[in-house]
């Protein structure tokens, strides 16, 4: 069993204590699933944006703790005050240190778009993810059937979410549809952890044009940037670079520095 298969064997049954404990119908009376959502597309295509999405993350199967004293409220008001196009936060507890509430004390200080991300495999968490106060979600084709995608798509889309679909290689394109907002290409191999930076670039031409494209994991130079948008990329996630360090806020200051973004 690889690491993926075993995330997702445990968020199974995560999933199932979650509906018992906070049924679906108490979960979309909440005041945050009614707010209105920010959308990233919007902020990805406007000339001033930096495209980055910058990440909280306090750990990883692969690295180990990677930051265990930053605060996601902090984090992410020092991500948006220095030019993030939006804040990715993790909120896999067993696998990568997170909490549904890193995410809600982040939406309390931001007024840009959240991604949450997790492994989402089940309907259930969709919605949770709105209750949550994310703006949109992550959608991982290494670990759901293109039938899934297209229903968790759809489904994200009628309560206001955007979706990104995270491919890692050629074979997992089938599971591109029409629902989704962005493709995402993830540097980093979810069953082995193999980094290979390489990969987006790769892909780039085999991705729908109308479709945007964002570049994940493993960038940690600010010239990969502009190497990525050269090939037609929008948007970069971008995590551990800034995480590993005493003040990531600081850090990702510097890293838009140095790329000559807005």
């Amino acid at each position: 069993m690889n690491i993926l298969d075993k995330i997702v064997t445990v968020k199974q049954i995560e999933v199932e204590r979650a509906q018992k404990e906070f049924p679906l119908e108490a979960i979309c009376q909440t005041s945050t699933y009614e707010r209105k959502t920010y959308s990233l597309a919007e902020r990805l295509n406007t000339e001033s944006s930096s495209g980055i999405i910058a990440e909280f993350k306090r750990k990883s199967p692969s690295k180990g703790i990677i930051n265990a004293f930053a605060e996601p409220a902090v984090v992410a008001a020092d991500y948006q005050q220095y030019g993030a196009a939006a804040v990715s936060i993790l909120t896999d507890q067993e696998f990568f240190g997170g909490s549904s509430q890193d995410l809600k004390d982040g939406r309390e200080v931001l007024s840009i778009p959240v991604l949450r991300k997790d492994f989402i495999i089940d309907s259930y968490q969709i919605h949770e993810s709105k209750a949550m106060g994310a703006d949109l979600i992550l959608l991982i084709a290494a670990c759901l059937s293109p039938v899934q995608v297209q229903e968790f798509a759809s489904l994200a889309k009628t309560i206001g979410l955007e979706v990104l679909l995270e491919l890692h290689d050629e074979e997992e394109l089938n599971h591109v549809c029409n629902e989704i907002d962005f493709v995402g290409i993830n540097n980093r191999s979810l069953k082995t952890f193999d980094v290979d930076i390489e990969r987006s670039l790769r892909m780039a031409a085999s991705l729908p044009k109308q479709k945007i494209k964002i570049a994940e994991s493993g960038i940690d130079d600010p010239s990969q940037i502009l190497r990525f948008k050269s090939n037609g990329y929008k948007g970069f996630l971008i995590g551990e670079n800034f995480m590993k360090t005493e003040n990531p806020g600081e850090t990702f200051r510097d890293f838009v520095k140095e790329t000559g973004l807005p």
